[in-house]
């Protein structure tokens, strides 16, 4: 049980020398590239910079302990910043202190959704988030996040927005402003940010932009000159405070809560597993990483974290820098610590346009074209799935983007299941094998007075109209011969009570045109429904078969008892005239 709750138990006793200098250097690099991605995301979450660190500590030690992946670093993101920045903007609250308070008190409930949705063993919910879905609000979600952070390479004001009309419009109104000297300088930031990666991905970036913009403010008296500084940030570490004081409008709060929750799982969860398949040793709990996020958001809520998630890039090189174990983000989580008891006063000089640089080369990277590309090619209607979330994330709102996004594919998914594919089937001569007659037209046998049907679905309300309609249409092309009707059911895994009325009736209404109605391949679950439906009773024993084979067997050996009885039947007659 506690190895459950604590999987740092079941590596901590055999832990030695080997692991503690991989574990060593992967937590220093990621505590050092800590510092620049925490201010600059939590300026995307709307909140002072200093926040960005202290969402680097406590969440982080939390994860190390409670979680099962060993190289997955937790801290701020981009898109979970984003999306609380959306969420809280949206509310309109008056003031800094108010924004601040309502941020933390909505990773509270981030935390508390995680943490049920752990204990109620739904880590398979986030399947919901399609990959359409997910591409679509990513790159639509980078682009809001660049432009949004236009203004400080721009030295222009712009109000807070997850509409891309309101940004756009904000910036062409305010070009009149810009700041030369900022602009040339933003420009010149991302210049190198881009060029430095081309040079090697494996370059501390980010931490080498921050101390040129610390070094070029200090050396050329930058703000003096317009260019727009972090200032004073405050020392030490966060106290702990309790979020409180939302309690009374947690209704505005919760759907907020619900989707960074399950998007920042998602995130993280997708991320593990990739990091998963190159570490053998141990394995991922789904739940558990629920749980382990949650009480990373919670506890961190108490120390004044915003929402925090795993991270691609940190845990990529994490991963890359030699981490074995979690105990990696234990070092990164003293390098953080360190820094805010004793280097805070250095970020003074920061220049803004630094942050605003490696935010929009790092979200621009998220923007993926190849994946829409392949979809227009292959799946049409994936391709417009991705594309309504797009465009809906950009100018409904990030929330009602992926929200709608979700139902859109939901939508799709019951449109699939209510017209699923239908084959009819002939045998392939000289085997017992049945194959769809379209796709084996030259090598299949036919039979005149039997058709043979598979249904590629579950049997249920949504689909059983178009199951009758395609059944009896095919009957129709039969013609008067048929005599014989098998239902192939290796597909069908479940039938409702709508459609076993549905099946019965079917089994009637044929019967009483003398044709016999069959089932072959059956599996289990729904051979158990075809028994305790009642339907068994009307269909017969006789007429259930394991193989399509044995159906149409049965059927041949039916027709030639009939052929002899015609026959005998037809001889008594002349002899009795």
């Amino acid at each position: 049980m506690l190895k459950r709750i604590f999987p740092f138990l079941t590596w901590i006793r055999t832990y030695n020398r080997s692991l503690l200098y991989g574990d060593l250097i992967a937590g220093i690099t990621v505590g050092i590239m800590l510092v620049p991605q925490g201010m600059a995301y939590a300026m995307i979450a709307g909140v002072p910079p200093i926040y960005g660190l202290y969402a680097a500590l406590v969440p982080q030690f939390v994860y190390a302990i409670t979680g099962t992946s060993r190289q997955l670093a937790v801290g701020p993101v981009a898109m979970d910043s984003l999306l609380v920045a959306a969420g809280i903007g949206a509310m309109q609250l008056s003031g800094e202190g108010a924004y601040i308070s309502a941020v933390i008190f909505l990773t509270l409930l981030i935390g508390l959704v995680q943490l049920l949705f752990g204990f109620l063993k739904m880590g398979a919910f986030v399947n919901f988030l399609s990959k359409p879905v997910i591409n679509g609000f990513t790159s639509a979600a980078a682009i809001l996040i660049g432009l949004g952070q236009l203004k400080h390479i721009l030295g222009i004001e712009l109000p807070q927005s997850g509409k891309i009309y309101v940004l756009l419009g904000s910036i062409f109104k305010n070009l009149s402003h810009v700041h030369l000297l900022t602009f040339v300088l933003g420009i010149f930031v991302i210049l190198l940010i881009i060029g430095l990666k081309k040079v090697s991905k494996k370059l501390p970036t980010p931490l080498f932009i921050v101390v040129l913009g610390i070094l070029g403010v200090v050396l050329f008296g930058l703000e003096g000159k317009g260019i727009h500084v972090v200032g004073e940030i405050p020392q030490g570490l966060p106290k702990f405070e309790l979020p409180v004081g939302h309690w009374d409008s947690i209704g505005k709060f919760l759907p907020i809560a619900l989707t960074v929750a399950l998007f920042g799982f998602m995130e993280s969860i997708s991320i593990a597993k990739t990091l998963e398949e190159k570490h053998p040793e141990y394995e991922l709990d789904a739940n558990q990483e629920l749980r382990a996020l949650g009480l990373s958001n919670i506890l961190g809520s108490f120390f004044q974290s915003f929402s925090v998630s795993g991270g691609f890039s940190r845990s990529a090189v994490n991963d890359e820098s030699g981490a074995k174990t979690s105990m990696s983000l234990v070092f990164s989580t003293l390098v953080i610590a360190a820094i805010l008891l004793f280097l805070t006063p250095l970020f003074h000089n920061l220049p803004t346009l630094a942050l605003g640089g490696i935010i929009i080369v790092s979200v621009f990277g998220l923007i993926d074209v190849k994946y829409p590309l392949f979809l227009w090619k292959n799946r049409k209607d994936e391709f417009l799935l991705l594309i309504a979330t797009f465009v809906m994330t950009l100018s409904i709102g990030l929330i009602e983007g992926i929200i709608l996004g979700v139902l859109i594919s939901l939508l799709l998914l019951v449109y699939r299941i209510s017209k699923p594919h239908v084959a009819i089937l002939g045998r392939i001569k000289g085997t017992d094998y049945f194959k769809n007659i379209t796709r084996f037209s030259e090598d299949v046998e036919v039979y005149e007075d039997t058709l043979i049907l598979r249904f590629d679905a579950q049997l249920y309300f949504g689909n059983k109209d178009y199951f009758k309609k395609q059944l009896y249409q095919e009957i129709r092309k039969k013609g008067p011969g048929l005599k014989f009707v098998i239902l192939n059911a290796e597909a069908i895994n479940y039938i409702d009570s709508s459609a076993t009325v549905l099946l019965e009736r079917i089994i009637l209404e044929l019967r009483e045109k003398n044709i016999q109605f069959l089932i072959a391949g059956a599996i289990g679950p729904t051979r158990d429904i075809l028994y305790s439906s009642g339907i068994i009773n009307i269909l017969g024993e006789e007429n259930l078969f394991v193989q399509t084979i044995d159906a149409v067997e049965c059927c041949t050996n039916h027709q030639e008892r009939s052929t002899i009885q015609k026959k005998v039947s037809l001889q008594s007659q002349k002899k009795s005239l």
